[in-house]
């Protein structure tokens, strides 16, 4: 991992295990510290935080390139997420079997959003045969301006877009993991920290669906084995 783990108080092992804790299930930093404590550990909340916004991207970047193979029929939505009391904007998207491609988190829900998100998950998923998508107007543009691209840059067939409620059932069921593992947070309180802990829970998301090769390992077991 990228972020080293060297140098801190605490053993790798409990700063992973309270990671993965916080991600993985619906609690608060001060339920994770009275859990921490239980077992012997005495950590802050604050201290919780840091260790969550701290190594959390680097783990669901170690995840990415780590995960199954995807399908290269795609749905994407976006869901809304509460940073500094204003809405956010968390862009997903799944295959057709349900396995989680991307996400990123927009202040915005535009055409230059949808079309960061696109480009991102196409560079980090390859390109898809084709996208289901809403019918909102952004997501559109958004992605006939990836084709745009990828015409005059002769980057081989374009994306077939496909505007359907029922084909983007799959990911907004999917949203409802994301929201109830944020919902005792009440609200971020950051941008940054709010993309941060999004990506570990993501991470923990990928791993539950079974994305990553187990081996035999637990869920924990998984998410540890990204630090290595």
């Amino acid at each position: 991992m990228a972020t080293s783990l060297k140098g801190v108080q605490y053993p790798k092992s409990v700063i992973l295990y309270a990671v993965y804790f916080y991600v993985r299930y619906a609690v608060s930093y001060r339920d994770l510290e009275e859990i921490m404590a239980e077992r012997g550990v005495d950590v802050d909340h604050a201290t919780l935080n840091r260790w969550v916004v701290k190594f959390s991207t680097d783990l669901a970047a170690a995840a990415q390139k780590r995960k199954r193979q995807t399908a290269n029929s795609w749905r994407m939505d976006e869901t809304y997420v509460q940073v500094k009391g204003q809405w956010a904007y968390l862009y997903r998207a799944v295959d057709r079997d349900g396995r989680a491609l991307d996400f990123m988190l927009s202040a915005k829900r535009d055409k230059a959003a949808a079309r960061r998100f696109f480009k991102r998950a196409i560079s980090t998923n390859g390109r898809p045969d084709r996208v289901a998508i809403d019918k909102s107007g952004a997501n559109l543009t958004g992605l006939q301006a990836v084709n745009v691209i990828r015409k005059f840059a002769g980057s081989g067939r374009l994306i077939r877009i496909i505007q359907s409620k029922y084909l983007n059932n799959m990911v907004e069921q999917d949203h409802r993991f994301i929201k109830r593992i944020t919902r005792p947070t009440l609200g971020f309180k950051a941008f940054h920290s709010a993309a941060a802990t999004l990506a570990g829970i993501e991470t923990a998301h990928m791993i539950r669906k079974g994305q990553i090769a187990a081996n035999g390992k637990t869920g924990f077991q998984q998410f540890a084995s990204l630090a290595e």
